[in-house]
């Protein structure tokens, strides 16, 4: 038997699982398809498979779905249909081929459910999700439940996620009460005749899963995680009370998740973590070795090598167990399509006709001659940007942050980031835990890089700036710290401590009174790498915001609880980020502006007949690393064809080798190659393009300099890869993209400032300027702008008399 309730859910059910978690208890939904298309479906499928054991969904309407959605939907983690036509539900199966477990018939006033449990559900156990809270889900199960215990206890069998039998414990109609209102193990102690909540003392609490019924409704199970000091269930500090658990692959992952905590550097574990290729080759010798193997010891001998060796790589990318058995959950769930009355049939799938060399071997920019015009401004138009169209999810998640502050990046960090966090901000000076693994290397490396950066910002500072514009007036200008700023650490998967220097470090230099870093909490820990918060520590950041997307914008623009507002957010994101970025400056309730529009990173080559073609090739496939939406562009000037060819091999050499060659191949897709004929229409045509970053290949690089006009950052020689500008030698790399050099600068000290101007007039500079401005403050009617001058000036007696 399963929980005595279904809730039925029809509009939102995100936010009531948000609002009310302890529905995840019940370990099943009922999404009912009239109020929930199937995107929506799916989404909920998303987020909840992995909790809930039934998604099932009620079709009150044969003519909402059609036979594609059905196997789809089927396909993607639902369950089971719940159906009132009889008609209908053999039409799926006969036609479609829905196997007819999957089918739950209404007969009478009951839906026969057949797959996963046999259970009757009846019409009054299908409760919409709006008359649900903690109490009605209590009574219904004390309402099921029955003893013959004289103590009137129940009793309750405590299994984990994997199924494994924690103990057996006793409850009482308070315990289950608390523990459905609480979601952790609460229970009942016949020794102390009290209420128990696991852990309270020890530290090894209890999160609580879902709760379930055996078949004869005398018997509860609670599916645990066990958490705390050491995670045992037992008193006696074991895994369970029956003794410590078998080292199957539950075991084996949490061995695992503790070596890659504590493994000595440079041993051989610590290398399996940190050396992906090692680990790789590891995993296929091992595939290699079950392969071969051929007797009954031997198999299950490599198969254990191989196991060991595949999990290592899953707790290495933070993926668990729960995770793969989710999908192994997910390739169950899925049927066979059939076409009409037809059978299916087993069809040989065609082999790849290129593989992955040969798809890089046929790699190659589209070359163009300058004089075609049409395909030159083709070939430089740039991937579209469609940021409005994720608006429409972008501004729920501003709203969210705007009303429930710092609740509501709780919340984000467990659906985007995967991470249950206590506290979403981190306050200065930072734990020591969140610099561990910091190396004496990294360390060095990253000092010099900021030292470097520091020293060019640092020069850009300007003194107080003062004109005497007529005898008597003296004009003025200053800067100002901008005096709170919001800088984004892209982050999670990535670690990008370059951004957080080239951000970090300027704002410091300006000055800023208070500077706050923002950036997503990694799945493994919850918290950021140890370069990022080094580098905050580093330029005084008072805060570090684990959040990342949207949630992190808005949080900076508008504040929360423990997160101030800030006056300008500053840093690269993806495009949910350049999203609510654009929102919040234009929202005046935000009151708050940005570095500048942002778009994907791109590269523009010039290069000459003696330029070094692996360097070129270098150079270009730096950028095209970044992403598929990021561009390159080669202006080669009168190049040979001989020459643009071996380009082109070295491209596809050099591509051969990097670990990101598929992401390569996409960005070269709409890349090119421009054949120009003189130096002058090079630049020329990459004035009009305004690269992100400009890299001059060509002799005497220096004396074109003066012919650039719109860029965000020029490398000027052979050896002035970009790569130096991004980290080390002291320019910023946070810089304007998709043509915005030719209105914005990159990121630079002044970015971080603000100018205000002053002025002071004498007596003798009212004299001179004073006839100028009543004559046209008269012009524009504004008659008092004109007697503020006047009136002193007939004070001071420099107006004739009778003067009007």
């Amino acid at each position: 038997m399963v929980f005595p309730i279904i809730p039925l859910y029809s509009q939102n059910p995100s936010s009531f699982i948000n609002e009310r978690p302890y529905l995840t208890l019940t370990g099943q939904a009922l999404l009912k398809a009239s109020q929930l298309d199937k995107d929506a479906i799916k989404q909920f499928v998303s987020e909840y498979g992995s909790t809930l054991t039934l998604i099932s969904v009620l079709i009150e309407n044969s003519a909402l779905f059609s036979d594609d959605d059905i196997v789809e939907l089927l396909n993607n983690g639902v369950t089971t249909f719940f159906l009132q036509d009889a008609t209908y539900a053999s039409r799926l199966v006969e036609e479609i081929g829905v196997p007819t477990d999957r089918l739950a018939l209404l007969e009478g006033s009951v839906y026969k459910n057949q797959f996963g449990v046999k259970n009757d559900f009846k019409l009054q156990d299908i409760v919409p999700v709006e008359r649900l809270d903690s109490k009605v889900l209590t009574q219904s199960i004390l309402s099921s439940l029955r003893t013959d215990r004289t103590d009137g206890l129940y009793t309750t069998l405590v299994v984990d996620t994997s199924e494994r039998c924690l103990g057996l414990v006793y409850s009482s109609k308070e315990s289950i009460e608390q523990a459905v209102d609480r979601k952790v193990g609460v229970y009942y102690s016949r020794s102390r005749k009290e209420i128990w909540i696991k852990g309270l003392t020890s530290g090894n609490t209890q999160k609580l899963v879902s709760i379930q019924l055996d078949c004869d409704a005398d018997a509860l199970k609670f599916v645990v995680v066990q958490e705390g000091r050491n995670s045992s269930f037992c008193h006696l500090e074991t895994e369970s009370c029956f003794g410590q658990f078998k080292h199957g692959l539950a075991g084996l992952e949490k061995l695992l998740q503790q070596r890659k905590l504590n493994a000595p550097p440079g041993s051989y574990t610590s290398r399996l973590f940190n050396d992906p290729a090692l680990l790789t080759a590891k995993i296929k010798e091992e595939a290699e070795e079950l392969t071969e193997a051929k007797d009954k010891n031997e198999l299950s001998w490599e198969a254990a090598d191989l196991f060991y060796f595949a999990l290592a790589k899953l707790v290495a990318n933070d993926v668990s167990l729960s995770d793969v058995e989710t999908n192994l959950h997910m390739k169950h769930l899925k049927i066979t399509r059939r076409k009409g009355d037809a059978k299916p049939k087993f069809v040989e799938k065609s082999q790849e006709s290129n593989s992955e060399v040969q798809l890089v071997e046929s790699l190659k920019l589209a070359t163009y001659k300058s004089e075609d015009k049409e395909s030159v401004n083709k070939a430089l138009t740039r991937p579209i940007q469609r940021t409005s169209q994720i608006m429409h999810l972008v501004n729920p998640i501003i709203d969210n942050v705007k009303k429930n502050g710092d609740k509501a990046l709780v919340e984000y960090a467990a659906k985007f980031d995967g991470v249950q966090l206590k506290n979403s901000v981190i306050e200065s000076p930072f734990p020591e835990e969140f610099f561990e693994g910091l190396t004496p290397e990294m360390k060095e490396s990253l000092d010099l890089s900021m030292e470097n950066v520091r020293k060019f910002h640092a020069a850009q500072l300007i003194d107080t700036m003062q004109v005497e514009t007529q005898p008597g007036v003296v004009c003025s200008r200053f800067a100002r710290p901008i005096e709170k700023v919001g800088l984004y650490i892209p982050g999670g998967t990535a670690v990008l401590p370059s951004t957080a220097l080239m951000l970090g470090i300027p704002a410091q230099v300006a000055q800023c009174r208070e500077i706050v870093f923002a950036s997503p909490p990694r799945k493994s820990d919850g918290k950021i790498s140890p370069e990022v918060a080094y580098i905050a520590q580093q330029v005084g950041a008072s805060k570090i915001v684990l959040a990342g997307g949207a949630q992190a914008v808005a949080a900076m623009a508008y504040g929360t609880e423990s997160v101030p507002k800030v006056d300008k957010i500053l840093g690269p994101g993806n495009q949910f980020v350049t999203a609510a970025k654009m929102y919040v400056q234009n929202d005046t309730q935000a009151l708050c502006s940005i570095d500048m529009p942002a778009g994907p990173s791109e590269v523009l080559v010039v290069c000459d007949e003696d330029a070094d073609v692996d360097f070129v090739a270098s150079d270009l496939l730096s950028q095209a690393e970044h992403g598929v939406d990021s561009q390159v562009i080669l202006l080669g000037v009168q190049l040979s064809e001989r020459k643009v060819e071996q380009i082109q091999t070295a491209v596809r050499q050099q591509t051969l080798q990097l670990p990101r060659k598929d992401i390569v191949v996409k960005c070269i897709a709409h890349s090119s190659i421009i054949v120009c004929n003189s130096y002058e229409e090079a630049f020329k045509i990459s004035n009009q393009y305004a690269p992100e970053h400009l890299i001059l290949q060509i002799k005497e690089a220096a004396n074109y300099v003066r012919l650039v006009n719109n860029a965000g950052s020029v490398f000027v020689g052979a050896y002035t890869p970009e790569s130096c500008g991004d980290y080390s030698s002291g320019t910023n790399h946070t810089l304007p993209t998709y043509g915005y050099a030719r209105q914005y600068s990159g990121v630079n000290t002044s970015t971080f400032q603000k100018y205000v101007t002053a002025q002071s007039v004498s007596p003798q500079g009212l004299d001179n300027i004073g006839r100028a401005v009543m004559s046209v403050a008269q012009v524009e009617g504004l008659d008092a702008h004109r007697n503020a001058v006047k009136i002193r000036m007939s004070k001071l007696g420099l107006l004739p008399e009778g003067f009007q």
